[in-house]
């Protein structure tokens, strides 16, 4: 199985009594898979993941599986402070239909790089999936080396695909080429940050939560087929939304999803926080200059 082109993370809606919301939960996947996501993954630091009960999981999976109906890959996250916990998340995963599973380092008061490796082997042995690689320091507060996470790929032949988010951006993913014997898909996320110059290092597409995939399908689209002017003109059109959106925590996209009728409530589980009023003013803003009164609630021509 090869993850490329734009997989979107999503986000776990909530009723307003931080109840899980299933019926939102189906219609913000349907609406992915017709804007044409080519994959989702779900139970990321975007889905609040580490808010959930096991149960919850379970549901979420289960819902997400009978969604997508094979249509798509469905990557679960599976990040635990346990190796063997993390080991039981991906087994369980597979149990109930994922397509594959997404994997991220958990900070060590003694940073070692061979128990990041051993972390890797552990859970590839505990699952037949494919292995979805996260280098995201911003939430593990880990850092792996491009050397180390080659290493890693090049032992363990179930990882298919590295996500990238390690900053700066582009000088890793070159590193990541160069020094990994194993090719396997380079995935950029950050919201989309860094966008063009991370097409301009040839990664395979997006994993990411920016709430507009088809923005992100357009770039895709236009840096494969060389027109990189196109790809700057779309992220200039768009780079202010992009950087407001990824600002520390979910309440920003998570209100986007519910203005573009995904979710029915932007609630974010305490102790995360809803957007402030003044936040909110800058949103309609940004989304006026942006789109210009399209409607957002349909697939949005770019």
């Amino acid at each position: 199985m090869m993850l490329c082109g734009v997989i979107p993370i999503l986000a776990t809606p909530f009723n307003d009594d931080e109840s899980l919301d299933l019926v939102s939960w189906q219609r913000l996947i349907r609406f992915m898979l017709d804007a044409g996501a080519d994959g989702l993954t779900i139970l990321g630091v975007l889905g609040e993941a580490n808010r959930l009960t096991d149960a919850e999981r379970d549901s979420l999976i289960s819902s997400a599986v009978t969604t997508v109906e094979g249509r798509v890959p469905l990557v679960v996250g599976v990040s635990h402070a346990g190796t063997f916990a993390a080991g039981v998340l991906a087994a369980r995963a597979e149990e109930l239909g994922a397509s594959a599973v997404m994997l991220a380092p958990h900070k060590e008061p003694v940073a070692n790089d061979e128990r990041i490796v051993e972390l890797y082997k552990r859970v590839a042995r505990a699952t037949s999936l494919p292995i979805v690689l996260q280098d995201h320091p911003a939430s593990t507060e880990v850092q792996m080396s491009a050397a180390l996470i080659a290493r890693i790929v090049d032992s363990v032949p179930s990882i298919q695909a590295i996500k990238a988010e390690a900053v700066p951006t582009a000088p890793k993913i070159r590193a990541l080429r160069e020094q990994c014997k194993t090719h396997v898909a380079i995935l950029a996320g950050l919201g989309a940050l860094y966008a063009p110059f991370d097409l301009a290092e040839g990664i395979d597409g997006f994993n990411t939560g920016f709430a507009f995939p088809e923005v992100l399908k357009a770039m895709v689209s236009a840096a494969h087929s060389g027109n990189f002017a196109r790809v700057h003109a779309l992220y200039a059109r768009f780079a202010a939304l992009i950087v407001f959106e990824q600002q520390p925590g979910l309440a920003v996209r998570k209100e986007i999803l519910r203005r573009r009728g995904m979710i029915a409530s932007a609630r974010v589980r305490h102790p995360g926080a809803a957007l402030p009023a003044g936040s909110a003013l800058h949103l309609d803003r940004l989304l006026a200059a942006a789109f210009g009164g399209q409607d957002l609630s349909h697939k949005l021509e770019v």
